[in-house]
């Protein structure tokens, strides 16, 4: 992955949380539901969260990115509160609200990414200090979110 661009590997993911959520939602409709790759998705999303929030965002926060940054924020939380709700149904094992509640995150996905690729990682790199987007390429491969973390405007209850 260390030859691609690092908005192009952000992307990516974004292709790839999008992906394990949709393989879910069609286990569901063909009732056989399989939460796995829902999981995946939820534990990518996540790291996915941290590395924009603990490493990308802060050195972008002062300058012209600073605003579109701040929505990013904000819809983190509520997708955070999201994720946390679709943890609960998960375990229950009703896969209805599981479906439900996946397909609310998916178009919220859908609305922040939409925002997120064109004017954040579009505009980003001669923002970011030398080095700090070969070494995020490369972080993506391997690196972890350290346990226990949660994004800086995590909601306490699902969005709706």
């Amino acid at each position: 992955m260390t030859d691609q661009t690092l908005g192009l590997a952000l992307e990516q993911e974004h292709r790839s949380i999008d992906q394990g959520i949709a393989a879910t939602l069609s286990s569901i409709a063909d009732g056989h539901p399989d939460f796995g790759p829902l999981r995946g998705a939820l534990s990518l999303l996540r790291r996915h969260i941290y590395l924009e929030e603990a490493r990308l965002f802060p050195p972008l926060r002062g300058g012209r990115l600073a605003a579109a940054i701040f929505v990013m924020l904000r819809e983190h939380g509520e997708m955070w509160g999201d994720m946390t709700a679709l943890d609960a149904r998960i375990e229950a094992g009703d896969a209805a609200a599981v479906a439900s509640q996946a397909r609310s995150l998916l178009a919220a996905l859908d609305q922040h990414n939409g925002k997120e690729e064109p004017v954040i990682y579009s505009g980003m790199d001669p923002d970011l200090p030398p080095g700090l987007a070969t070494e995020l390429v490369a972080w993506l491969a391997e690196g972890r979110m350290p346990a226990g973390w949660a994004c800086a405007r995590a909601t306490t209850a699902p969005a709706t």
